[in-house]
């Protein structure tokens, strides 16, 4: 007779192995799916085992990698299965080309972008607003990035970074150790507040209001492009700071109305923005003035932070380097934001690599140029890093850029002067190297970022002396792949000596 504890054990047996066996059918189905029912006209696709979840794990330990890899064996234009979703890849200079000068009406980025955006810059602006009037949008914050302008920033910038310095416990005394990561992160979000903003916002720019901002900085989690609403802390903590950074602006701008200090007031972008009007004639609403504030803070810090943070770590493991860029910068009359050697480096090796990165992964919409309803993926990445358009195509050279472009396709040779809406650009997106973009979906804030790095690299650099923690040249840490900046991991240290000449 067989007991309760028996029969338990036998009916739980029989579900595992029902179990078992149902899970080897659904990966021989989603197997023979893939090889046997596969339509000819479509590009060719990247096999997985594993439904829905398909490239997930490869591509996200090492994205370069994994594109190189594909890109090989398939050419340039593959699919692969990310979460549920086929991202159809176009890479190379022509498949650059195709997807940073598609027509809006065959490509846009909303769908991909907004549901990680939304939350974090707010209704009504970027990518929760029609493309026209995200490059109105476009056109009024390049108040702040004119040549004039940028000419201005240069001692703002630099006054931030030495009184961080200043005011920094890891960086008193004749020598020490510090996390570059977190200093860059700080000094970056001092400097694009203080040049793109203006003195009222950077010194608002307390503990609280940092917190804030590291707080809303998370909701740029790789996950959100797919699950935003989860009701995750962080995501909590995304949706609390929003709202409390957006108050800060709102108070601002009330308060100049009020007390009438516009006269008064800096001409920065929070008074640009308050007189500026849409084609229609309608003023910019204070919120969406807030909102274009956030997003000019988080754009005008994000990408630099990690960019920064490469260029210091390459220069620690490269001391000979460092010393070229000092004495450039003490026997030559140029100053340091006009020499972008080390940051071209830098942003060639550490691009954003995500599909969804910036330049926009796009839903093809018509179906005489592209699959209708599928991810489209353009990754500059890939000729960034590769030797067909660089020699030692991973190795950090700055003096490569000394040379011709090893062949590189000149971006704005025999391409077109295109206004889409914020100013005048080249329509080029046949470079190898795009670390901006190109066409529409050309980085606005390109000259700012090359600017802003140039001087905090090189105040940093005429200051002081850099190494690596154990001494060994040309080692830097591995990239941090869960991120889609690409930085570098969390903490990072490097040793820093104070020059004598100081």
């Amino acid at each position: 007779m067989i007991t309760p504890a028996e029969f338990q054990q036998a009916s739980a047996s029989r579900h595992a192995i029902c179990g078992l066996l149902g899970l080897v059918a659904l990966l021989l189905i989603n197997a023979c799916r893939q090889t046997l029912f596969r339509s000819k006209t479509e590009p060719p696709s990247v096999f997985h085992w594993i439904p829905y979840v398909g490239s997930a794990v490869s591509y996200g330990m090492d994205p370069v990698a994994f594109f190189h890899k594909y890109r090989a064996k398939y050419g340039d234009v593959f699919t692969f299965t990310l979460f549920g979703r086929k991202m159809t890849c176009y890479l190379g200079v022509e498949g650059n080309d195709f997807i940073l000068n598609g027509k809006h009406q065959d490509v846009n980025a909303e769908e991909i972008y907004g549901p990680l955006t939304i939350p974090v810059f707010g209704s009504d602006v970027v990518y929760d607003c029609p493309n026209s009037k995200l490059m109105e949008q476009k056109r009024f914050v390049k108040f702040g990035l004119t040549q004039t302008a940028l000419e201005a920033h240069v001692p703002l910038i630099e006054n931030e970074v030495l009184d961080y310095v200043k005011l920094t416990s890891e960086w008193k005394g004749a020598s020490g150790v510090v996390d570059i990561t977190r200093a860059m992160s700080e000094i970056t979000l001092f400097t694009a507040a203080r040049s793109l903003q203006g003195k009222e916002v950077r010194q608002k720019l307390t503990a609280d209001f940092a917190k804030l901002y590291h707080d809303l900085d998370l909701g740029f989690s790789p996950i959100n492009f797919l699950f935003p609403g989860l009701p995750l802390p962080r995501n909590r903590r995304r949706d609390a700071a929003h709202v409390k950074m957006r108050a800060v602006y709102l108070d601002i701008i009330e308060e100049r109305r009020e007390n009438n200090l516009e006269s008064d007031a800096e001409h920065d972008m929070i008074w640009n923005l308050m007189h500026c009007s849409y084609k229609n004639g309608e003023p910019v609403p204070d919120k969406e003035i807030a909102h274009m504030m956030i997003t000019l803070l988080m754009g005008g810090q994000h990408s630099s932070s990690s960019a920064g943070s490469w260029i210091l770590l390459r220069l620690a493991a490269h001391p000979n380097i460092a010393e070229e860029l000092f004495q450039e910068q003490i026997w030559t009359s140029s100053p340091p934001e006009q020499r972008g050697q080390g940051n071209s480096s830098s942003t060639r090796l550490h691009p954003l690599h995500s599909p969804q990165s910036e330049e926009p992964p796009s839903h093809c919409r018509n179906p005489l140029r592209g699959r209708r309803r599928q991810g489209a993926a353009v990754l500059p990445m890939v000729t960034s890093t590769s030797e067909e358009y660089f020699r030692d195509a991973r190795s950090w050279n700055p003096h490569r850029w000394d040379e011709p472009r090893h062949n590189a396709v000149e971006e704005a040779a025999g391409e077109a002067v295109v206004d889409y809406g914020y100013g005048a650009t080249t329509s080029g997106a046949r470079s190898p190297y795009l670390p901006f973009g190109a066409g529409r979906h050309r980085c606005i804030g390109e000259k700012f970022a090359y600017l802003n790095l140039g001087v905090i690299v090189g105040t940093l650099v005429r200051n002081f002396k850099f190494s690596t923690m154990d001494g060994k040249e040309g080692v830097v840490p591995p990239t941090d792949h869960t991120s889609m900046f690409a930085r570098p991991p969390q903490p990072s240290s490097i040793r820093w000596a104070r020059r004598e000449y100081n």
